[in-house]
């Protein structure tokens, strides 16, 4: 949101303040405060008229405006109601030179997900994609996928719905294995140098079960009902900001809410199958598998909870 439009906005909500008193505090005109007014209020806010000034009534559900006002997080909002992919349009902001841009969507019609599978965003949903240019190695950049599943997973409890996290990138319902979330994580750079990091979310928010393909998937529809998905965006970026300004609070606050450690997994790595017990995650991302051959770390991979660690069969 440009900056005096924000101020404008910010003043309405702890007013009345009149047109007058409001063009003098930020040193613009009369009528450059109605433009303002007039262009939040086709932005959906609701906007009243008194005898003491304007005052702000309401906040529309959603869209970049909304999530953008009371956002405690140093974040500009693009709102799409349909866009291809918000990770493509991050890349395309990316080659612009920007950064600390969310750009949101109501809908995507070309969602990916890890090794560029398709992922169902139909309308009600949350995608998400922050685009960053943080001053850390390559090597270092698995932390931001961490975080962000961090961050969904307060969102999501936030919201009702008691979630975890499977390693790498999944956001589960506890004691199931039905996927509410995922993260994707793109990297623009040299190899010693990160240019852009976009960081992709997509919660299945406010959709019908039958809307998402695949027997685990699941919605916060499906769990809770229907969910504010303005204050859902804001909880999620907000934790995330919080976690990208603490990377040494990154393991641990994933650690807390992991459900993959003391499982028996099993993960398809690229270099082959990898079978074990899930025992513990290094930085900056790696699953620590205690197999029969001893411990190994799995950088990224297919992971599969096969029963929990000394479990039966």
């Amino acid at each position: 949101m440009q900056g005096t439009r924000r101020a404008v906005l910010d003043a309405l909500a702890t007013g009345p303040v009149s047109g007058p008193d409001l063009a003098e505090e930020l040193g613009v005109s009369r009528a450059a405060v109605w433009k303002h007014v007039e262009a939040l209020r086709e932005a959906g806010f609701e906007v009243e008229p008194g005898g003491d000034g304007y005052s702000l009534a309401s906040v529309p559900d959603f869209g970049g405006p909304a999530v953008e006002f009371g956002l405690d997080a140093p974040y500009a909002v693009k709102y799409h109601d349909t866009v291809p992919s918000t990770n493509e349009r991050a890349r395309e902001l990316a080659t612009e030179g920007r950064e600390n841009v969310v750009v949101l969507a109501d809908e995507q019609t070309g969602g990916k997900g890890r090794l560029d599978r398709a992922w169902a965003s139909p309308s009600g949903g949350v995608w998400l994609s922050v685009l960053l240019r943080p001053e850390v190695p390559p090597a270092q950049t698995p932390l931001f996928t961490l975080a962000a599943a961090v961050a969904t997973v307060r969102a999501a409890r936030e919201a009702g719905v008691d979630a975890v996290i499977k390693w790498p990138n999944d956001v589960l319902v506890a004691g199931s294995e039905r996927k509410l979330a995922g993260v994707l994580t793109e990297m623009g750079g040299e190899a010693d140098r990160v240019d852009w990091l976009v960081v992709g979310v997509g919660v299945n928010a406010n959709v019908d079960r039958d809307a998402i393909p695949g027997e685990r998937a699941t919605s916060l529809r499906a769990e809770v009902g229907d969910v504010d998905r303005r204050a859902l965006t804001q909880r999620l970026l907000e934790a995330f900001h919080d976690r990208q300004t603490d990377p040494d609070g990154v393991l641990p606050a994933w650690r807390d809410h992991a459900v993959t450690l003391g499982q028996r997994v099993r993960v398809e790595t690229p270099g082959g199958e990898v079978t074990g017990e899930a025992v513990d995650v290094t930085f900056p991302g790696s699953l620590v598998v205690e197999t029969t051959d001893g411990r190994v770390e799995v950088t990224a991979g297919d992971c599969e909870h096969l029963r929990p660690a000394g479990g039966s069969p």
